[in-house]
């Protein structure tokens, strides 16, 4: 087994059914607090597959941790638990301090006690893979060299400040402690089963309920795009073949504005979805005032990944950003759970 951390929510619910495709795969324990943006819909075809145990709680819940490595015997943690968006760490910057930092911590105690009672190969096999995101850097200007792994961390966010602390701490336990790690620090990630806070998710689902897509300032903030199959890809690639200690950056080596982004997505759905008066979703875009502090620019250079491991995106933002508004076109039962709110009916039934 191996123990998936946050395997509910956007990427790790991507992660875990990326990795249960393969039938010569090991099986999965899954772990997930269910907050906001944790979903179970997202892992509905895994119901009957004995291979993926799911379990709720929270990283920070230090016995809970413990028996779930003692009872389960994992070859390799994947950390994906964290508060992710921006703009709530700006209106709460608490809750990311808790699970981001504080509960790192806590898995990484529970991992080291762990490993220190293996003996043999399940001790040299071990691996906690730490999932983390180009945010710890900062912000690049438009003539900037992108991110490498020697970049210097200079968070911006209470949220890329959590997971920049997260990062140092998972660091200091492979140097400190010997405790066998790897990091990876992604892009902005985008495809299936994407919680509609985030820019892609929202603009899609607005622009088919005729609503305002917001665009931040001016729109010309950039990011570099990595779709979320291609990152779990990445992961896996990390996790079997990544040097202890390491960091790698994966990202799509796709830079492209919001602004840009918003208006692909509108050509995209112009065809494949036209509005009833035939007019073009750009109509529908809506400049609204900028967030504090926002960041101009990201951009991994990948270029490390690549050429220790192997590893290239397979998908262009072209063919990516085209499956993924075909994927909500295709999954209404999915996106109206989420924009309802019924799909945490049953975390309140099953959890009160």
């Amino acid at each position: 087994m191996i123990l998936v951390t946050g395997g509910a929510g956007f990427i790790g619910g991507n992660f875990v059914l990326n990795w249960l495709a393969d039938p010569n795969a090991e099986g999965i324990v899954n772990l997930d607090k269910l907050t906001y943006a944790g979903n179970l819909a997202t892992l509905d075809s895994l119901k009957n597959n004995e291979r993926h145990e799911f379990m709720h709680g929270d990283i920070g819940d230090k016995e809970l941790v413990t028996k779930l490595l003692k009872e389960y015997k994992p070859r390799a943690i994947v950390n994906f638990a964290a508060e992710s968006h921006v703009d709530r760490s700006i209106c709460g910057p608490a809750d990311f301090v808790e699970t981001n930092i504080v509960g790192t911590f806590n898995l990484l105690e529970c991992a080291r006690e762990y490993w220190n009672n293996l003996e043999g190969n399940p001790r040299e096999e071990f691996r906690f893979h730490h999932v983390s995101t180009d945010e710890v850097y900062g912000s690049l200007s438009l003539t900037d060299p992108a991110f490498t792994e020697k970049n210097s961390y200079e968070p911006n966010s209470p949220y890329s400040a959590s997971k920049a602390a997260s990062d140092h701490l998972v660091r200091a336990w492979f140097h400190t402690y010997g405790l066998p790690v790897v990091t990876t620090n992604c892009s902005n990630n985008y495809g299936p089963y994407h919680f509609p806070e985030k820019l892609i998710p929202l603009v899609i689902l607005n622009a088919l309920h005729s609503k305002p897509l917001p665009i931040y300032g001016d729109g010309q903030q950039i990011r570099d795009w990595l779709y979320v199959g291609d990152h779990c890809s990445a992961i896996r690639e990390v996790l079997a073949k990544g040097k202890l200690g390491e960091t790698y950056n994966i990202g799509g080596w796709n830079e492209k504005a919001n602004i840009d982004v918003v208006k692909t997505i509108c050509t995209i759905l112009d065809g494949l979805k036209p509005r009833v008066d035939g007019k073009s979703y750009v109509e529908q875009i809506t400049y609204v005032k900028d967030r504090p502090g926002h960041d101009r620019r990201y951009a991994i250079d990948a270029s490390k990944v690549e050429r220790d491991l192997g590893w290239r995106p397979a998908e262009t933002f072209d063919t990516g950003i085209r499956k993924t508004v075909q994927w909500y076109l295709d999954n209404p039962i999915w996106v109206d759970g989420v924009v309802s709110g019924s799909y945490r009916d049953w975390l309140q039934k099953q959890y009160n």
